[in-house]
């Protein structure tokens, strides 16, 4: 017997493991395969990809298969099982027809309303108005759900209505899932215990296999983003006999009968995912094909004289019940190793070594995102790349066991969860380590890093010190003399801002030593369009781990950040705070002070008038706002970060997108500080762009007019534009396009504005800080931006 397993994860290793072990087959094929299945002898990879449905179907009849086993649900969906059953091969999985049970959620809870079947009410929508409508009428929680498939990553859950309205557009509006998202179910947010129960059907005859309990989130208790499934364990002690028997009668039996007798009856794996509510079981959804890491999970349950090639086979031939199967009493746990910056980007080609030798008995490796390079050394290919399974007598035991195999694996970043089984076990505390007493720095927080830390960064902010503050930290706050600096009538402004998802670029880069700037640039040049001078700053940077080199970066940042925008740096905290961040992730706030004189505060709204011009400075690049799209771009362009950078080829993608944002605060100070008073009004261009914030700092009834054609476009953004397809006008809203400040003066005083601030000062100089100055537009009597010459943008 010939079986060919379809897909190349966690879940075809392990069916195609399974299978080889029959003594009814003689050999397997898998399609494309991964690093783990091209290592069985008795299994062959072929480079066929899991979509080429008309080349898996020659390959079938040329190779005498004699079963076929597909693994990923978009190929059951897509009618696998129609291609093989047209030229006489048995595939073990559902119609096209039957597989819409998980193709189409709006099928299925019509089906399931149709043949009574518990589940969440719900109602489905396929036009956005109504579905908002609708959840501007109700008052209780939900859950968004996109009908089509998602990859597992299309249910949402919002923790109020304006999350669920957001939810509503990503899906529905901004096509985030494609056109998974064109229709959309809207059910109510279920409370309680969730398991999914695997079964095998023939059609008529149904086979539960075990209920499982899987750890969707990436990181510990279960937080973070939603994964493909970060582990699981199998039995789970909320599924008793009489619950297991209550979902078969009135779930499971219902479901298959409902679907013969609907004229389409299933075949194959039916994977379902099930709520144990205060009234019973519920079903959240239908899969139907094997879950991931369920099946890795579940299998090495079935007891050494089970069958599964013959069940399969069986399953395809309408004659389950001939098939005899047995379990073992075990407890199976798998955990998932994956790549760093899953499930978001991530590098591949990643070495991995794994020590067999020292693997416990009775664990398993499977192969997901794995391959075999010419040398024949492993090397990572996906996100998941690792299911580490394990079974034992007890759940307890098993997990040690999962774990102790998980310590065998190594390769750089590898990222897995600590905590699987946590709901059945004591969630509060690590299985690896409840043999040991605790202290602070088991808990992730080390007070010695912390100290090593102000050590290496307190002669660092020294540098920043300036009239008024003595730039010493370490103790309870910071001080400073508002006297020494000599105002008059002094007004106090204060602002803070963060740097945004262009940290994540940092992070991914390991390049830490510009973000500082970026954040004291966002919060001082908010100042300064206020008119005020910065005197000083504080900075807040938390994270999971302190890693000391990174921190003093980021800090050596923040004070060269100071030092051009001439303040202070006072103090700051450090917070480390692991389960609340992840690996080497951290995230950064800033607070400036500044002042400025009552009578000199901008913007002088009653002056500001039509015809007065708009003068722009430009910026160093994207500054730190639009990174969400700029990293979308980037991905979708086929770049890593690494790579040479499209407008610079010397330099290097991600060092170019750190440019850090400009201050401005050298060069326009000066002007602010004239008697001549020759500023009426400025805006710091960030996100939102020109047509957000320059309406800001205009009087009501008055807007202006900018030329486009004015300045020049730099090339990043004229590249950032035509590789993401992003429209001229759309661009104004979302970045600076090379804009990062705007000056309102008389029109009689642009060319004197322009000259006083081409002025190179002796500051601007030695900081290299200057930027180019343009006349960019007027203000008319018009409300709102209108921007001219934005055609010439795309020649």
């Amino acid at each position: 017997m010939k079986v060919l397993v379809i897909g190349s994860g966690g879940r075809e290793h392990a069916l195609s493991e399974r299978i080889s072990k029959s003594k009814l087959v003689e050999k397997v094929y898998v399609a494309p395969g991964n690093g783990g299945t091209a290592r069985n002898p008795k299994c062959s990879n072929v480079p066929i990809p899991a979509n080429q449905y008309e080349k898996l179907v020659q390959f079938g009849c040329e190779n005498k298969i004699d079963l076929v086993v597909p693994g990923p649900e978009q190929a059951l969906v897509d009618g696998i099982e129609n291609y093989f059953r047209r030229v006489g091969i048995p595939c073990f999985g559902p119609t096209e027809r039957a597989a819409r049970l998980e193709g189409s959620k709006a099928f299925s809870k019509e089906f399931m309303t149709k043949h009574s079947i518990p589940t969440a009410e719900y109602r489905n929508f396929n036009e956005f108005n109504s579905a908002k409508k609708y959840l501007q009428q109700i008052n209780h929680k939900v859950v968004i759900k996109a009908s089509g498939l998602a990859a597992g990553k299309g249910v949402i859950i919002p923790e109020s209505p304006s999350e669920a309205i957001e939810a509503l557009e990503a899906i529905m509006v901004r096509k985030e899932f494609g056109s998974s998202g064109n229709e959309v179910v809207i059910e109510e947010f279920l409370e309680g215990q969730e398991i999914s129960l695997l079964t095998i059907s023939d059609g008529y005859t149904v086979l539960p296999l075990s209920d499982a309990q899987d750890h969707k989130r990436i990181y510990e208790g279960d937080k973070g983003p939603n994964t493909g499934g970060m582990g699981a364990y199998a039995p789970t002690p909320v599924a008793s006999s009489n619950l297991l028997d209550s979902c078969l009668k009135k779930i499971i039996q219902p479901t298959i009968d409902g679907m013969r007798r609907d004229g389409m009856p299933f075949v194959g794996c039916l994977f379902t995912g099930l709520m144990i509510t205060d009234q019973g079981p519920k079903v959240l959804e239908y899969n139907v094909r094997f879950g991931d890491p369920e099946t890795q999970t579940v299998l090495n349950l079935l007891s050494e004289d089970t069958d599964l090639a013959q069940l399969l086979l069986a399953c395809c031939e309408r004659h389950l019940d001939s098939v005899n199967v047995h379990f073992k009493s075990a407890h199976s746990v798998t955990v998932v190793v994956a790549s760093p910056g899953y499930p978001d980007s991530y590098p591949k080609g990643i070495p991995i070594s794994i020590e067999e030798s020292a693997l416990p008995k009775n664990s398993f490796i499977y192969h997901a995102g794995t391959i075999l390079d010419k040398e024949n050394c492993l090397r990572t290919a996906g996100g998941r790349v690792l299911a580490v399974n394990a079974i034992d007598s007890t759940l307890e035991a098993a997990v040690e066991r999962a774990y102790a195999a998980v310590n065998c694996i190594r390769f750089d970043g590898m990222v897995y969860r600590k905590d699987i089984a946590h709901r059945a076990l004591n969630p509060t505390i690590n299985v690896q380590d409840k043999k040991n007493p605790l202290t602070y720095m088991d808990s992730g927080v080390s007070i010695d890093a912390g100290n090593e830390l102000v050590k290496k960064i307190k002669p660092i902010v020294r540098k920043t010190a300036r009239p008024g503050s003595d730039s010493v930290i370490g103790g309870f706050g910071g001080l400073f003399d508002l006297k020494s600096v000599g105002y008059v009538d002094p007004v106090i402004v204060s602002g803070t801002d963060g740097v945004g998802t262009k940290l994540i670029i940092a992070q991914k880069s390991n390049k830490h030593d510009t973000v500082g700037i970026d954040l004291v640039a966002m919060s001082v040049n908010d100042l300064l369009v206020q008119g005020a001078e910065p005197l000083f700053f504080l900075d807040y940077f938390a994270c999971s781990r302190l890693e000391v080199h990174t921190a003093v970066d980021v800090i050596g940042g923040i004070a060269t950040g100071c030092q051009q925008s001439g303040c202070a740096l006072i103090g700051g905290e450090t917070a480390e705070m692991p389960g609340l961040y992840q690996n080497n992730d951290y995230d950064l706030a800033g607070f400036a002070v500044g002042v400025v004189e009552r009578s000199d505060v901008l913007p002088r709204l009653r002056e500001i008038q039509p015809g007065d011009a708009l003068i722009g400075l430009s910026s160093s690049g994207f500054h730190s706002n639009g990174f969400s799209l700029v990293r979308k771009v980037v991905e979708k362009s086929g770049l890593s970060l690494d790579s040479p950078c499209p407008w610079s080829p010397e330099r290097r993608l991600d060092h170019a997108l750190l440019d850090p944002t400009r201050i401005y605060t050298c060069q326009v100070l000066p002007l602010l500080k004239s008697k001549e008073k020759l500023v009426k009004g400025m805006s710091h261009i960030t996100g939102g762009g020109f047509l957000e914030n320059l309406p800001r700092v205009l009087p009501e009834g008055l807007g202006c007019q900018i030329n486009a054609e004015s300045y020049p476009l730099p090339d990043s953004f004229r590249w950032l534009m035509q590789q993401g397809n992003i429209e001229p006008l759309e661009m104004c809203r979302t970045f600076n396009c090379g804009i990062g400040m705007v000056l309102i003066v008389a029109k009689e005083s642009a060319g004197k504005v322009i000259s006083l601030l081409n002025s190179e000062t002796s500051a601007t100089a030695a900081l290299k800080t200057e930027a180019k100055v343009y006349q960019i537009g007027i203000v008319n009597d018009k409300p709102g931006v209108k921007i001219e010459g934005l055609d010439s943008w795309l020649a």
